[in-house]
């Protein structure tokens, strides 16, 4: 959050850069462990094993017709000189040449069908979609589609960042005109949706009104609750998913299934100005008229579509894309409904497939012609009732998760369709989702009650089994015969159960990256290779740090919540603390109350007789509560402790630092 350090300083923290981390989203940083130099922990060819299963994969793929890198590649306009992307200290945060050594058939550690969709995915530029709509691609995980206004360009979804989305909008003001930026439009609650908002546009432009900002019914508090509730541990697991750290390259990452990896850089919020509440909602933007239809609880909590009549074009935000999605993401997050999904794309069937002649999203490439159009958005459809139905007709058969997982494939009607595979999301994982939606994690098999923690469970399975020779020789005669999944399993086990033992450490990195190889889900190589790299090197030294933007966007009841999900009952016992917090630059004042090892916040009240009351800017609170600075430091910016100033540093001390990295394949 290298904003709100700024701040901190300019008031007057001197110490503002020891405190980089405020809300980080990933923070890595571990010792690479002394083996990591060994050469038998090097990245490993594709076995045998994996190579025979490359071939059958490529076998039994759909016909090749063309159409989608056609697709990808019409309209091209132009791309930037140079491919890469800086920060303003000259960092380096996007890299548009990262797939250009990409040529030829699949190498033998690429899943071929990953390949061909990794060839069309990585074309990046400018393009013209129809007349007066064009989209930026391939400059971060996501796309910016630029709308042409009477006076200036209507962004939708300005990337993740405020680099790569300045970029975009650099590249067309320099193709196609320099004009203002009059309209700002989020499709949904998600970073590469609006993280590049500041580099757009600026908040005086919007206060002066200048520029709309528009996004769908609460956007902000669901942006909130992701990012901040579960964001550090939701940060942690994405590092798996979109393979941070992770080289573009045969051995190595291979996109994210709907886009490159996530960029660099600063990633920002500015609020919304208007809000849409349901389907069928139109605004006139800059003399452009725009429909909406609201599709919550599918990609996003909070989603909605955007349709151009006068350009008969329809955009899917990220319920249809060039691949399966996730009904339950990797990374975490809340399950979606797979059965409301399929019926919001039904509802873009009937509302705009004969209405519009080309269609987008906010990942992938567009499609044209009325009869794509339809045949997209139906085939999705499909796809995702198909999944939904199957998976409930096997739950009330009684099967569990992981049987319905094994049992449970995609027609050939739909398998067949390109953008219906799962470079994405997967039909194994995504069953598994729907089952949880409706019955939660317990498959109601008693022995999966109360079982042990993974640790004391890997000692006794070892110990069962014979001992850590035995099993070494088992995963050994498994991955030889190319059963790694039974491989993993086992060596899984005795990780967990002596996390030191190099021999199987080396051996289940090596069982891990063959599945990494083999897999056509993007993410899924990205976490089965992030797996193996943890195993050999440790984790690698990583920082993504929240913006200032993000957090002032967050209400402060929000926040406090947050702030109690940190509260330690070993450290606060049984004390009992009142304190009231006033916050002047916000107008708002809390009630804080600890007791029982609880920590409660009710905002607009205050204690009658409070043990202390703080009074200061927001920034300052953050600063408190979130960095855990020094209260001598903060009443030196400003903030002022009346009462009981040991009552505030008890409240402070009981507080668990902001959570750091946490190991994954290891205890």
């Amino acid at each position: 959050m290298r904003v709100a350090v700024h701040r901190l300083t300019d008031l007057g923290v001197s110490r503002g850069r020891e405190y980089m981390r405020l809300i980080p989203l990933l923070l890595l940083g571990v010792a690479t462990p002394a083996f990591a130099t060994d050469p038998a922990l090097e990245p490993k060819p594709a076995s045998e094993a994996t190579i025979a299963a490359q071939k059958a994969e490529a076998a039994s793929l759909p016909i090749e017709d063309g159409r989608d890198l056609q697709f990808a590649q019409q309209g091209f306009v132009a791309t930037r000189t140079d491919p890469i992307i800086r920060a303003k200290d000259g960092r380096p945060v996007w890299n548009l040449d990262a797939y250009k050594w990409m040529e030829g058939d699949a190498p033998a550690t690429v899943n071929p069908s990953l390949w061909r969709h990794m060839t069309v995915l990585r074309h990046h530029g400018l393009f013209k979609v129809t007349d007066n709509i064009w989209q930026v691609r391939g400059f971060d995980v996501s796309n910016m589609t630029v709308i042409k206004g009477q006076t200036g360009w209507i962004l939708i979804d300005p990337l993740t960042t405020r680099e790569t989305a300045a970029a975009a909008l650099e590249l067309v003001n320099k193709e196609l005109g320099t004009r203002p930026v009059t309209g700002v439009i989020y499709s949904h609650s998600h970073g590469d949706h609006f993280g590049g908002a500041r580099g757009v546009t600026t908040e005086a432009d919007i206060k002066a009104g200048k520029v709309t900002i528009i996004a769908p019914e609460h956007f902000i508090e669901e942006t909130a609750s992701e990012n901040v509730m579960a964001g550090a541990a939701m940060g942690r697991r994405a590092n798996y998913q979109f393979g941070t750290g992770l080289t573009p390259g045969a051995q190595g990452q291979m996109g994210s299934g709907i886009g490159r990896g996530v960029a660099g850089g600063e990633i920002t919020l500015l609020t919304p100005t208007d809000t849409i509440q349901k389907t069928g909602d139109k605004r006139v933007v800059d003399g452009v008229e725009l429909e909406f239809q609201m599709v919550p609880e599918t990609e996003a909590p909070a989603e909605m579509n955007v349709y151009v009549p006068s350009a008969r074009s329809f955009l899917a935000a990220e319920i249809a894309t060039c691949s399966l999605h996730n009904v339950l993401t990797p990374r975490g997050a809340k399950v979606r409904d797979a059965l409301a999904w399929s019926q919001y794309l039904g509802e873009a069937v009937n509302l705009y497939a004969t209405r519009s002649d080309t269609v987008m999203s906010s990942h992938c490439w567009p499609r044209f012609g009325q009869k794509e159009v339809d045949g997209w958005l139906s085939g999705h459809r499909d796809n995702y009732r198909y999944l939904h139905d199957q998976t409930v007709r096997l739950m009330n058969q009684g099967l569990t998760q992981t049987e319905i997982a094994e049992r449970l494939k995609a027609p050939p009607a739909l398998a067949n369709q390109w953008f219906n595979r799962g470079y994405y999301g997967t039909y194994s994982h995504n069953s598994k989702a729907i089952y949880q939606r409706y019955l939660g994690w317990y498959d109601a098999i008693p022995a999966n009650l109360n079982p042990h923690p993974p640790e004391e469970r890997g000692k006794r399975l070892v110990a069962a089994m014979g001992g850590t020779k035995k099993v070494i020789a088992e995963a050994k005669r498994a991955m030889k015969a190319g059963d790694y999944r039974w491989s993993s399993d086992l060596l899984h086990q005795l990780v967990f159960a002596d996390p030191k033992n190099t021999e199987g450490r080396a051996l289940l990195a090596d069982s891990y990256e063959q599945q990494g190889y083999q897999a056509e889900s993007a993410i899924w190589r990205n976490q089965f290779l992030t797996a193996a790299r943890d195993l050999r090197q440790g984790l690698t030294p990583s920082i993504a740090s929240q913006s200032v933007d993000m957090i002032s966007a967050i209400a402060t009841p929000l926040l406090l919540d947050s702030v109690a999900t940190r509260l330690n009952p070993g450290i606060i016992k049984d004390r009992k603390l009142a304190i009231n917090f006033v916050i002047p630059d916000r107008q708002e004042k809390a009630k804080i109350s600890v007791g029982n090892s609880v920590m409660f916040s009710e905002m607009g009240a205050a204690h009658a007789a409070p043990d202390a009351t703080v009074t200061g800017p927001r920034q300052l609170y953050l600063a408190m509560l979130f960095l855990k600075m020094p209260l001598a430091q903060l009443e030196a910016a400003g903030l002022k402790i009346e009462g009981d100033k040991a009552a505030v540093e008890a409240l402070q001390a009981a507080l668990d630092p902001m959570p750091a990295a946490f190991n994954i394949v290891e205890p």
